[in-house]
């Protein structure tokens, strides 16, 4: 295993969200843990510290973020008073409860304050995000079952 395969391995696991990982092979024995600021490689007993970007999490999020950016600008020259509902943590975008329940809102659906949007589940908890104004669903900027990230645009609302 070679200096890129463990950088893979260290972007990967960041990536996955997981706290710490142990891999442990014939000749080799890695540890990887993962912070806010940095990332950690244990090396066959020798401990290294490998400085990584603010969080490699952040520098893959970059590009999913910047396509509903990307569409925003439209929406919003079209119609300036339109809201944007985004992510208040990571984790994995559901839209509704159950696989054999119905979805929480739909396009054109009517909301109210504190209406359940969808439900983000993080760390095995799911925690449903409640809308903080009334209005109806513009768009929905997520597909279902899909990982996002803290502050990603999830729906596009028309306040009333």
């Amino acid at each position: 295993m070679d200096i890129k395969d463990i950088q893979h391995l260290i972007k990967f696991v960041a990536k996955s969200g997981a706290q710490e990982v142990k891999l442990e092979m014939e000749d080799i024995k890695i540890t990887i843990k993962t912070g806010p600021d940095q990332s950690y490689v244990e090396n066959s007993g020798m401990v290294q510290q490998l400085h990584t970007a603010p969080s490699p999490v952040q520098i893959q999020a970059a590009p999913v973020a910047a396509a509903p950016e990307a569409e925003a600008p439209a929406v919003s020259k079209e119609e300036d008073h339109f809201i944007t509902i985004k992510s208040p943590i990571i984790g994995t975008f559901y839209r509704k409860a159950a696989p054999d329940k119905p979805n929480f809102v739909e396009v054109g659906k009517t909301i109210s304050e504190g209406d359940v949007l969808c439900v983000i589940e993080a760390m095995k908890l799911f925690n449903e995000i409640e809308s903080e104004l009334s209005g109806t669903i513009v768009k929905i900027l997520v597909d279902d079952a899909s990982p996002v990230e803290f502050d990603q645009p999830l729906f596009v609302i028309n306040p009333s």
